[in-house]
């Protein structure tokens, strides 16, 4: 397990390494809240999957993420310069600052209200805000940086690596329910119309009345489901 552990973290340089770990901390605390949520909700049953989806990824992409640090530590690697600098900067302390805030809250109002939408919903944007100023923070310096704009960063790169990992915890965390409530029936809604569509093509008589279809033979109901939203 030692020398396993050796080689994996091989050219890691400590820091981005400790980062690493500390919001992988973060992300078992987010499973921790949201599986109240996949278990006691159907349609967020799939969120089981999404640490398991998660851990492939990275470990996927672990070879693309050691070269993506060997890139930024090596000598001569661009760096922000000028404004693009003090925006990278500003993007940083926000990303520290407000994900700070956001987790505090949605854990103190966990603590006070127990397992809530809004609570799980600050959470996660709490720890998404966290990750990326971490990674962004930790990320291997160059001895000699060469100056450049924001989209030539070596550092873009390889935090675009964990863009996946890291937003895919959003798909998993229930949405405050009247947002989630006008999404669904916006769906909701179109599927009926297009279904409504195909029958009409098709020549069979149907009548669309909200997200009822009246056929000749009765009433068919879309249920809330059928959105496609999960």
């Amino acid at each position: 397990m030692k020398k396993l552990w050796s080689q994996l973290t091989a050219n890691v340089p400590s820091a981005f390494l400790a980062a690493l770990l500390l919001g992988g901390a973060f992300l078992l605390f987010v499973t921790w809240d949201q599986s109240h949520w996949w278990s006691q909700k159907e349609d967020y049953s799939f969120g089981w999957l999404v640490p398991m989806f998660v851990a492939y990824v990275i470990n996927e992409r672990w070879v693309n993420i050691k070269t993506a640090l060997a890139a930024c530590s090596a000598p001569g690697s661009p760096r922000s310069a000028g404004l693009s600098k003090w925006i990278v900067r500003f993007l940083i302390t926000c990303f520290l600052l407000f994900g700070a805030l956001f987790f505090l809250l949605g854990s103190f109002y966990r603590a006070g209200a127990g397992p809530s939408y809004p609570g799980t919903l600050a959470i996660t944007i709490g720890t998404v805000g966290l990750l990326f100023g971490l990674l962004i923070t930790n990320a291997p310096e160059s001895p000699s940086a060469a100056s450049s704009s924001f989209a030539k960063d070596a550092r873009v790169p390889l935090v675009a690596l964990f863009i996946f990992p890291v937003m895919i915890w959003f798909v998993s965390a229930p949405m405050v329910s009247v947002v989630e409530n006008q999404l669904s029936l916006i769906l909701l809604r179109n599927v009926v119309t297009v279904v409504s569509f195909v029958f009409d093509m098709l020549g069979m008589p149907v009548e669309q009345q909200g997200n009822v279809l009246m056929l000749p033979t009765g009433p068919v109901g879309v249920a809330e489901a059928c959105s496609g939203i999960r």
